[in-house]
């Protein structure tokens, strides 16, 4: 599902089970796959989103990848209401909320959570449950 105003970039590949909200913009060479893209966001040049929800307003920076696969297949851990919890899923990418920005190639580790307002750097691993401040970002990992 494509909504209202959309711009998609040249050799993108929109996966099925995807929705994209109104006045989204893909840039060129993006895949996104089975994930739910909110209102108002960009995904940067030569980004990825597996199995993803991620909010309205939101910016990745150019080569942002949000992954969505453990490397020795076990159950994605994430979080719910800041507590750790296993998901019971193989795939799960991130979780964002709303106005979250990332620098450029930036890399989402599977079941990351960023809370409302937060920005990373250029070339930051987030992981793990993400504050809205780089400063107080939290360190509740598995």
């Amino acid at each position: 599902m494509i909504g209202e105003d959309c711009d998609i970039g040249p050799n993108c590949y929109i996966r099925p089970s995807t929705c994209l909200g109104k006045n989204v913009r893909v840039g060129n060479a993006v895949e996104i796959k089975n994930s739910a893209i909110m209102d108002g966001t960009k995904i940067g040049h030569l980004s990825y989103v597996g199995d993803s929800v991620v909010g309205s307003n939101c910016n990745f920076g150019a080569g942002t990848i949000a992954s969505n696969l453990r490397h020795d297949n076990a159950n994605i851990k994430s979080y719910i209401k800041g507590l750790p919890v296993d998901s019971g899923r193989r795939k799960l990418g991130v979780i964002m909320g709303d106005n979250v920005k990332t620098g450029i190639h930036t890399t989402i580790y599977p079941g990351t959570v960023i809370e409302s307002g937060h920005r990373s750097m250029p070339a930051s691993e987030l992981r793990g449950m993400v504050c809205a401040a780089v400063k107080d970002e939290c360190k509740l990992i598995f």
